[in-house]
């Protein structure tokens, strides 16, 4: 089994050309999908919840919770796109197979594969970007800095979930991920509350992890706060665990479609 970092060429655009075109197909359920639930926690918790608990860190609890909510809506696209629909392609689809039977090569197909995942993420990200400047809890156009980041994070785990699917043998299987990785990550990185008050141990473990980082850029940007250097620097950490996990998924599928 090869363990030699992938090659990057421009083979990828065609893997992300075919997805795009497929989404085309189905874009509005897409849409409504990709953030419906976003904008119900976005209302029922920004407005219900943020009656009672006032202001967080001197915002309004609503406008505290949009910056987190775009940054795990972008999360949660990113990977559902590199669990399920990326199961679907290799496993069922078999899509992987054909496209493995022209000069595309493993490394082609999952680097194209995470920045789709990526694009997902801007894409299903932009629509509550939209709904929360209606809202009036975005402050100026500064907010447009978050899309380069949402990328990011969409970006990174899509990377993670193809490292899941590589080693996945049914759909049953990703319900650990989410259980015992995704739903942590939503709960400690500062999405719905300040990471401040929280245990020593919580709050240094989630610095290690990469949302809380991608949280940090994100609420200044979109509520008109100072963006600090340290912050911009922390985007380090969501773009070193997507090279890892492009490195480790690409191995495991050449482990596991072509030794």
């Amino acid at each position: 089994m090869s363990r030699a970092f992938p090659s990057i060429t421009l083979r990828w655009l065609p893997v992300w050309r075919r997805n795009l075109r497929v989404w085309r197909k189905l874009s509005g359920p897409a849409l409504i999908g990709n953030f419906g639930e976003p904008l119900l926690y976005l209302l029922a918790l920004g407005y219900g919840l943020g009656g009672f608990i006032g202001e967080v860190n001197g915002l309004p609890y609503i406008v505290f919770l949009a910056s987190g909510i775009v940054c795990a809506s972008a999360m949660n696209t990113a990977s559902f796109e590199g669990l399920y629909s990326a199961y679907t392609r290799m496993a069922v689809q078999n899509t992987w197979g054909g496209m493995l039977a022209t000069p595309l090569s493993i490394d082609d197909i999952v680097l194209g594969e995470i920045l789709w995942a990526g694009t997902k993420s801007l894409i299903s990200s932009v629509p509550i970007l939209l709904v929360a400047a209606l809202l009036g809890v975005v402050h100026d156009f500064s907010a447009l800095g978050v899309l380069p980041v949402v990328f990011i994070v969409g970006v990174c785990f899509g990377a993670m979930a193809l490292v899941v699917t590589a080693l996945a043998k049914s759909y049953d299987f990703f319900i650990y991920y989410f259980t015992l990785v995704i739903t942590p990550l939503f709960l400690v990185s500062g999405v719905f509350f300040p990471l401040d008050g929280m245990p020593d141990a919580v709050r240094i473990g989630a610095q290690l992890l990469p949302l809380a980082h991608a949280v940090d850029v994100v609420r200044p940007l979109m509520t008109g706060q100072p963006l600090s250097r340290l912050a911009l620097f922390g985007l380090l950490v969501p773009l070193l665990y997507a090279a890892g996990a492009f490195w480790l998924a690409t191995v495991l599928f050449r482990r596991r479609l072509i030794s």
